[in-house]
Order: C-alpha cells, then sequence, then structure tokens
C-alpha cells in the first residue's frame, strides 16, 4: 500500500504557505475587512477575523472599528455583539462611536431591547452617550413603533440641552407610521413634525462626525432612514429633503394619498421640487392605494426613468393580483427588459412571490419573470419557487412540460439541500 501510494506531504512549506495566506499582519487583515464590506461580503467577516487569530496577529481598536461596521452595513447583529465580546475580553473599552454602531445594527435587526440593553452598557463602562447615541435610540424604539419610548428619549435629550434635529423629527414620523394599533392623529402629526423641522435646522444635534465620515457611514445610514441605500446615487436623493423623505415615505406605507398631497404643496411652496426618491413614494402611495391610472402616470412623466421606479411600478401595480395592474405589471416588464435593465436573485425572487399570488389568468407576468431569471442565469429563492410551482400545478399544465419539469427539479433541489429558508 505504501508503495503504490508513495509518499504523502501533509505539512505545506513555508513558501507555499505564504503563497495562500492573503495576509500577514494587522494593517493588512484590516484591509480585507474593508474590502470585503465594500463587496458587501458580510458574511465572511467572522471567518476572515478567525483566519488573523489563527495567524497570530493581534487585533487593534481600528480592526474591531472596521469590522463592527461591517455587521452593522449587512445587519449582523450576532456577528457584532461577538466582535464586541472578543474586543471587551482583549482589554480594549468600546468608544461611543462603536457603540453607536451597534445600536444601529439593533435597529436593522428590529431589536430596540437589546438598542436599550447597549445604553445601560454604556453607563456601565463610564461612555458618555452623545447626541448621535440618542438618535440612534430614539430611531431604534421608533421602528418598533414604541411612541412611549421614543418621547421619554426626547425628554433625556432636551434634558440634557440637546437640540431636536430633523433626524429626530423623521424618528417621531417614524414612530407615529408603526404604532400599533394607529393613532387618529398620525396624518397631522406627520405634518407638524415636517413643519417642526424647520424651527430647528439650524440646532443640529448630531451631524456626521470626523469617524463617520472616514468608515463611510452616512448619517441616513446610522439612523436607518428609508433613503440609507440610495444616499450615494448621483441625483437620486437630495439630502436637504429628507424630513420630506420620511414624510412621504409614511404616506405610501400608510396609503394616504390626501396627506401626500398636502406635503407636495408644502414641498412647492417652499420653492423645492421632488427628487427621484420623492417620486418613488409618490408611486407607491398612489398604487398601494389602488390608484394605478394615478401611478402609472407619475412614471411615465419621468421621460427616462431609472430601474428602481419601473420596479416600484411593477411591484405596486402586482398588489392584489388584479387583472388591470397584472397587465400593467406585464407592460413595465417588457419595457424594462428592452432597455437591458437586470434583475438580483433577491429583487426577481420577490417579484416572483407576488406574481405567482395570480389565482386565475393565464399566469403570464409571473412566467415572464421567471424567463427573466432564467436569461441572466438566477436562481429564486425557495419561497419564490414554492408559490411558482404549486401556482402551475393549479393550472391544467401537461406534467411533462418543460417548463413545469425544471421548476420541479429546482424545488426538490432546494427543499433537498434544506435552503428552504432563503429569502
Amino acid at each position: 500500500i505504501l508503495r503504490a501510494f508513495g509518499r504523502r506531504h501533509f505539512a505545506a512549506s513555508p513558501q507555499e504557505y505564504d503563497k495562500r495566506n492573503y495576509a500577514n499582519n494587522v494593517d493588512e487583515y484590516n484591509s480585507v475587512f474593508t474590502s470585503l464590506t465594500a463587496q458587501r461580503k458580510h458574511f465572511l467577516l467572522r471567518d476572515a477575523y478567525d483566519d488573523m487569530v489563527l495567524d497570530g496577529v493581534h487585533p487593534s481598536r481600528d480592526v474591531f472599528h472596521s469590522l463592527i461596521v461591517g455587521t452593522m452595513k449587512g445587519s449582523r447583529l450576532q456577528d457584532a455583539l461577538f466582535f464586541r465580546d472578543e474586543m471587551k475580553a482583549m482589554g480594549l473599552v468600546p468608544d461611543v462611536a462603536l457603540y453607536n454602531f451597534l445600536i444601529s445594527t439593533c435597529v436593522k435587526c428590529n431589536y430596540p431591547d437589546q438598542a436599550i440593553r447597549i445604553l445601560e452598557e454604556m453607563k456601565i463602562y463610564d461612555v458618555k452617550p452623545n447626541g448621535q447615541t440618542y438618535v440612534c435610540l430614539l430611531n431604534a424604539c421608533a421602528a418598533a413603533g414604541r411612541l412611549d419610548r421614543v418621547y421619554a428619549i426626547v425628554r433625556d435629550m432636551t434634558s440634557a440641552g440637546l437640540g431636536l434635529n430633523k433626524f429626530c423629527y423623521a424618528g417621531l414620523i417614524t414612530a407615529h407610521m408603526n404604532q400599533r394599533p394607529p393613532s387618529d392623529d398620525t396624518a397631522t402629526k406627520i405634518i407638524e413634525f415636517v413643519e417642526r423641522s424647520k424651527e430647528w435646522s439650524s440646532a443640529e444635534a448630531s451631524g456626521s462626525t470626523a469617524e463617520n465620515i472616514m468608515m463611510r457611514v452616512t448619517d441616513e445610514e446610522l439612523y436607518n432612514l428609508p433613503t440609507a441605500e440610495y444616499v450615494n446615487r448621483r441625483g437620486f436623493v437630495n439630502r436637504p429633503l429628507t424630513m420630506y423623505h420620511v414624510a412621504f415615505h409614511a404616506c405610501a406605507n400608510l396609503k394616504n394619498v390626501k396627506v401626500m398631497n398636502t406635503l407636495l404643496e408644502m414641498l412647492k411652496k417652499d420653492g423645492k421640487d421632488p427628487d427621484l426618491f420623492i417620486d418613488m413614494q409618490i408611486m407607491r402611495c398612489y398604487l398601494h392605494s389602488g390608484d394605478f391610472d394615478q401611478g402609472l402616470n407619475v412614471f411615465e412623466t419621468k421621460g427616462n426613468p431609472p430601474v428602481d421606479l419601473y420596479l416600484t411600478l411593477v411591484e405596486g401595480a402586482m398588489l392584489g393580483n388584479t387583472p388591470k395592474g397584472m397587465q400593467i405589471a406585464q407592460d413595465t416588464l417588457e419595457k424594462m427588459n428592452a432597455r437591458g435593465f437586470y434583475l438580483t436573485p433577491k429583487i426577481g425572487s420577490d417579484l416572483l412571490l407576488s406574481a405567482a399570488g395570480e389565482k386565475t389568468g393565464g399566469y403570464i407576468t409571473a412566467n415572464y419573470i421567471w424567463d427573466m431569471m432564467q436569461a441572466q442565469k438566477l436562481n429564486p429563492s425557495f419561497p419564490a419557487v414554492d408559490a411558482y410551482y404549486k401556482g402551475l400545478k393549479d393550472r391544467e399544465i401537461p406534467k411533462d412540460d418543460p417548463r413545469l419539469l425544471l421548476v420541479s427539479r429546482l424545488h426538490d433541489s432546494l427543499r433537498r439541500f434544506g435552503r428552504t429558508g432563503d429569502a
């Protein structure tokens, strides 16, 4: 046997090890963490950190800041808390900026109670909260609709001598929007907070810090505003209109066309024009209210709209799976495809899941979305495939139909390999 297999070398030579290793010191590893965050591969940060520890490289405070910012951007709360614990185990006490990032991560992951616990931890370690800390906490409670806690934080800010800025008022609007059951004065409060925010425009309680700018964390991202994923896109968001962005977003979620029209009049009175984000929320408000014609009209006035407006129109038109809405969605998808716009796996899966809810008709829209994803070699998530597969089986389709067979194989494959929880 030994003669047959020959001699085996299980240990790599130092030269071979150097070729395999992608970082050798703390600065190189920090560059790796920054690169993974930029590539949105946040799920690899913990693996890279484990490699650094195995290599005997001692992480610095800057490394932990890069790691926790990366987990914040990727909405990975467990990883963020792990890195915090590792930092404390090495004798490094988190500073206020890092605690702000942790609180923001709690908001992204919808864990407001954990955000409150982090504030208590700050008190234990004598880390003094700053204006950003309070605004992060305010938005954490606002996302959960905890209006009482939001107003308690506002009182704490006022007693600490901190003025309310536009991000505080944005959090108040969000809190009223998410309150369950919704209160009767929500619409009035939205208008009121937009007006009151103008009075405090010169008293900014917390602007961007040098560290946030260095870590490329915008205020919109830190406070989890609805514009966070669009703020760095040129020409999409006019940042001085933050309060209008949040207010129009609330109107769309609440399906309140009346308040939306009032906001448009206020915006015109201020001498401002809607940016693309506001246009998107106006479309959502009309579409969610069932007024497909007005939503389509806003879209058609844009001339050469970006892909986001196409997707907004498709998603909104498919709500309720009405024949008229499905036809609008089908026509929009064809125009979108003609312009060469591509789907992502997440967006394609969401659209397929929505289109698969059509109980009558020829299933044309769902089939078209499936074909678009197949042409781009994208596999939908299991929930989308499962809904689409059931919709196909409910129709009179031969068992040997090529589409049905392909969907069936993918359905069995995703279920067999345990990927039924994919988003």
